[in-house]
Formats: C-alpha cells, sequence, structure tokens
C-alpha cells in the first residue's frame, strides 16, 4: 500500500451566481457575496463539498447533499459580517430561523445599535468558538439579564465550545457568614 493517502475528489470549475451561490448536483451552496460573479473551483468528496478561489485557496467547506434539496446550503458564520454592516436586514435573514427564541426576540425588538452590537460580538466570537457556541452564549447572557457584550459573549462562546462552562447553580453565599461575625454587647462587625 502507498505511504500517502489517496483523497478521492472531483474537482469542477463553476461560476457563482449574483450572490455568491453556486449551482453543484442540483443543489446550490452558498460562497458568499464577495464571490458573485466569480470562476471558483468546486472539490466534490464523498462527504464534503469544498469551494476554492482563483488561487485554490478555500472559501468554504460544506457537507455534501445528496439528492435535491430547496434551500441554499450555506454556513450561518459567513452571513453575519454582512448583517453587521446591514442590521435592518435582520427581519429576513434565513439566519433568524436559525437562533434560539431568546436570541430571536432579544434582536427583534432591539434598536439597529443594539442590533449591531450584538451581531458584531457574534461575528468575533465565531472563529474561536464557531457559530452554534456563540450563538448559545448570546442565549445564556440574555436568559441571565445580563447585556450581550463583545468580551462576555466571546469568553462564554468559547468556554462553550470546549466544554468547560461550569453548570449554573445556586450558589450558598451564607459560607461567607462566618468572617463577619456581630459583637451583640458592642454592636460591631468583628
Amino acid at each position: 500500500m502507498p505511504g500517502i493517502g489517496f483523497e478521492a475528489v472531483r474537482y469542477e470549475s463553476r461560476k457563482a451566481d449574483r450572490v455568491g451561490n453556486l449551482l453543484v448536483d442540483g443543489n446550490t451552496y452558498a460562497a458568499g457575496p464577495a464571490f458573485h460573479g466569480r470562476r471558483l473551483t468546486v472539490g466534490l468528496g464523498h462527504e464534503t463539498v469544498q469551494i476554492l478561489d482563483e488561487h485554490s485557496a478555500p472559501v468554504r467547506t460544506f457537507p455534501r447533499v445528496f439528492g435535491k434539496q430547496a434551500e441554499t446550503v450555506f454556513d450561518p458564520a459567513s452571513l453575519v459580517p454582512l448583517l453587521v454592516s446591514k442590521p435592518g436586514a435582520w427581519s429576513h435573514s434565513p439566519l433568524r430561523a436559525l437562533v434560539t427564541d431568546p436570541v430571536r426576540d432579544w434582536l427583534d425588538q432591539a434598536t439597529p445599535t443594539g442590533r449591531r452590537r450584538l451581531l458584531n460580538a457574534v461575528d468575533a466570537a465565531c472563529p474561536a468558538a464557531g457559530f452554534d457556541a456563540a450563538v448559545a452564549a448570546a442565549d445564556t447572557l440574555i436568559q441571565r439579564g445580563d447585556t450581550p457584550e463583545m468580551a462576555m459573549l466571546g469568553m462564554l462562546a468559547r468556554r462553550l465550545a470546549n466544554g468547560t462552562e461550569p453548570a449554573a447553580a445556586n450558589v450558598d453565599l451564607s459560607v461567607y457568614d462566618t468572617f463577619t461575625t456581630l459583637n451583640t454587647s458592642t454592636g460591631e462587625v468583628a
């Protein structure tokens, strides 16, 4: 047997449409709006579809879809920067269906500035933690009643992605009562 593995991939050239989508075997894959009208290379593997730019640099990798799928296959994290630049497009975005109810409700009711801040925080957290962990972090912060700011959301998203976020529990602070005792005769705290 050869010492180097053989990658079973068929490469084809495709031209992206006006919104950056490619039609591959009857299914539409979203490379992204930055690639509209450009000729891209598509690597068709058994389980993946990889899109490469003109210089053979990877653009996106998707799980391969067999059969005909009505919806466009896309990477949710690739759409977040577009919503940061145009937060008013949130109500029509396909991401709206992919987030949890608390996050969706928060974004629906937020001002454009607040919406932009949360989406910017999710966008910043996506490269290190992934889209799902970033949305889960936003959900956790919103349900706690905290403002989902960039630093908090990013740190929590990385913890969730790594599985290191401790389970939320009620903390008993009565342990600290032993450090402060009230002298009943003088009324002073010792």
